[in-house]
């Protein structure tokens, strides 16, 4: 069955329910063990076949973004669109909770917390990774590849053009960390708020199709949708996981001549997953709240720092510059279709939106928690502006920098590094070098820690039916399979495998975010306005 109307909404709660099993688990059959299983296999293939596990990686991640980008892209052009019709609508006035719902959070808490969610070791390996090469891309112009062009002719002349090759650069960077994102992450924490807030379901992703299914989300559909969404969540947080061992080894070699290479990155991951364990015992007040405060403050830190002793009018008038770039460049940054700057949308884009969309269980769920009280409006206003333009400030500041000591001192260390060495080589041209570069590395290493944290607690409620306070061994459980995950791929591939594992959850659960934006349109419907 189907529903529209308020009061057809209603908790199967005897498929609802989990039952606690071995060890001390509150188990939601079939979710748990499908998605464990399942991992479990998948670990144990790779370890046990890393030659041929290696080559099926080498193959997926190409096949996958060359015949899906076009549905990548159009997808997540939907769901901007999609927001923005929400923000305009009647039903913008909705209010998550009820017409009567308060706030939990005033909006500096609010902002702050959104803004956590936005940072992450995506931002610490690409803040100066990415205006770097694309930047560098836009400057050199047409290139050839196997016979393919991989310029950035669709998007303008800017060969030979350092000032228009730096706006294309810092245009193409926001593009990949501004609206587009968090409007995936809208979606999913609009769906979540809705339906667990003004309907008195679940918090867990299946909730948010029982306007479509009915009844059936309690069954084996819903079954379907959330071990999908643990998959994604899982392969997504261990992508994350492996760009920062990997950036983590970098600053270490640079700083203490630590060896790079996978044995390290392995050690790293086991190491830092034990700490994460010990987040997870403790608690979210105990543990990954008290790391988060620790990591915003450094990373408040260390971007102040680089404003302040880099060049801090060009960074200044450079943030507004891109903003501009930005939408200029916008229409033919996202054209899903006649593109011929391949490496560009199918080696960046159709990977970044698969990673998003792998993250937006997990970060959705998050959001929703946090944004009861606030009407459909103002929650899509702020989620999609504020952590957006933090993380446009971000690349500008860390970006930006590095592109000014490429043009203006002709600094080359940052310009041919490798992309997890290219922060560490800005901050080395820059005063106090060690200690800014030591922060780093804390910073990554943190950020580990409390993605590792917070990715077990979702992954553990959406194995748990959508309770929030299911037993503390089974996140440890998870935490310990994200870690285990990283390693394997990374053994099994490098970064290249975990890539092509984020592509491969994401590219159906982006059909399942398309379903949700019906779901979301359904629900509001039956909300008085």
């Amino acid at each position: 069955m189907t529903t529209d109307n308020e009061s057809d909404y209603k908790v199967g709660q005897d498929n609802v329910d989990g039952k606690v099993g071995p060890f001390g688990f509150d188990i939601h059959n079939p979710v748990f063990l499908i998605s464990g299983l399942s991992i479990l296999a998948f670990v144990f293939y790779a370890l046990a076949l890393p030659e041929q596990s290696e080559a099926l990686f080498s193959w997926l991640r190409p096949f996958l973004t060359s015949t899906f980008d076009w549905f990548f892209l159009a997808a997540a052009d939907f769901f901007v669109l999609f927001c923005l019709f929400l923000i305009v609508s009647p039903w913008g006035k909705v209010r998550l909770g009820g017409k009567d719902a308060k706030p939990d959070y005033g909006y500096i808490g609010w902002f702050a917390m959104l803004f956590a969610a936005g940072m992450g070791i995506g931002l610490m390996f690409y803040g100066v990774s990415e205006p770097m090469s694309h930047f560098g891309s836009s400057l050199g112009g047409t290139s050839m590849e196997d016979g393919v062009r991989t310029d950035w002719a669709p998007l303008g002349a800017a060969m030979g053009n350092e000032a228009e090759a730096s706006r294309l650069g810092m245009a193409a960077t926001i593009y990949h960390w501004g609206l587009h994102p968090w409007a995936i992450y809208a979606i999913v924490a609009l769906a979540l708020g809705l339906f667990s807030y003004n309907k008195g379901l679940p918090l867990t992703i299946r909730s948010a199709f029982y306007p479509i299914f009915g009844d059936r989300v309690w069954g084996w559909t819903g079954h379907i949708i959330d071990t999908l969404a643990v998959f994604a969540t899982l392969f997504g947080l261990a992508t994350s996981l492996g760009f920062g061992a990997t950036q983590a080894n970098a600053g270490l070699n640079e700083l203490f001549g630590v060896p790079m290479g996978i044995t390290t990155q392995v050690v790293l991951i086991s190491a830092i997953t034990a700490v994460a364990l010990i987040s997870v015992v403790r608690g979210l007040d105990g543990g990954v709240k008290i790391l988060s405060e620790i990591n915003m403050g450094l990373a408040a830190i260390l971007l102040v720092f680089v404003l302040l002793v880099g060049p801090t009018l060009a960074i200044l008038t450079g943030f507004l510059d891109s903003l501009l770039a930005y939408f200029q460049y916008l229409p033919a940054l996202s054209m899903p279709f006649g593109r011929e700057d391949v490496n560009f949308s199918q080696g960046w884009t159709s990977f970044y939106w698969a990673w998003w969309i792998s993250w937006s269980p997990f970060v959705g769920m998050f959001i929703a928690r946090v944004s009861r009280g606030r009407t459909v409006r103002e929650f899509i206003i702020a989620v999609l502006l504020v952590p957006s333009l933090v993380c446009v400030l971000w690349m500008s500041v860390f970006g930006g920098t590095a592109i000014q000591q490429v043009i203006q001192d002709g600094y080359t260390a940052v310009s041919g590094a490798p992309l997890e060495l290219k922060l560490f080589k800005m901050l080395d041209a820059l005063p106090l070098a060690s200690i800014t570069s030591f922060i780093g590395i804390i910073l990554v290493v943190v950020f580990f820690v409390t993605s590792s944290d917070s990715g077990s607690l979702v992954i553990d409620t959406i194995t748990a039916g959508g309770k929030v306070d299911a037993p503390v061994p089974q996140r440890v459980f998870w935490c310990i399979f994200e870690g285990a995950v990283a390693i394997v791929l990374l053994i099994g591939g490098g970064l290249a495998a975990l890539q092509a594992m984020v592509i491969s959850t994401g590219l159906p659960f982006t059909a399942v975010l398309l379903l949700m934006c019906v779901a979301i349109f359904k629900g509001l419907r039956s909300e008085p306005l």
